[in-house]
């Protein structure tokens, strides 16, 4: 049994026993139309990690009051959830890669590609997918 294998198996075991069911990043069962967020639930100048269709996960980013955009948080090199904003850059907590909180392109680190944008819109209060 290789290295890699031996881990990916510990990390399954550990997630089955939290009891917290599992996201994957993408729009889940999430359509068109369907509310995401409060626009209220999205700081501007930062973002939020957001559940979505039951089972999915997006990165909601506010750079301006009235702007706000959606990536896959899943990190193009290795899958890991990357973290909201701060100090102006998006982070993956894994081998550090940064990307830009406005396009969602790949600043700095491993990732061979930049964060896959969700097309999202303001109706509203809310942060709806388009």
């Amino acid at each position: 049994m290789d290295r890699r294998t031996l881990l990916c198996g510990l990390l399954a075991l550990t997630a089955c026993g939290t009891g917290a069911p599992a996201r994957e990043p993408g729009v889940g069962s999430a359509r068109p139309g369907d509310r995401v967020a409060a626009l209220a639930d999205v700081p501007v100048m930062t973002g939020a990690l957001v559940d979505v269709g039951g089972d999915g996960q997006l990165l909601l980013v506010r750079p301006s009051e009235a702007e706000v955009r959606a990536f896959h948080p899943a990190c193009p090199h290795q899958g890991t959830v990357v973290n909201p904003p701060a100090a102006g850059v998006i982070t993956c907590p894994t081998h550090r890669s940064a990307f830009d909180p406005a396009s969602g392109a790949v600043l700095s680190g491993p990732s061979p590609r930049g964060l896959a944008e969700v097309p999202v819109a303001v109706s509203g209060a809310d942060v709806v997918l388009s």
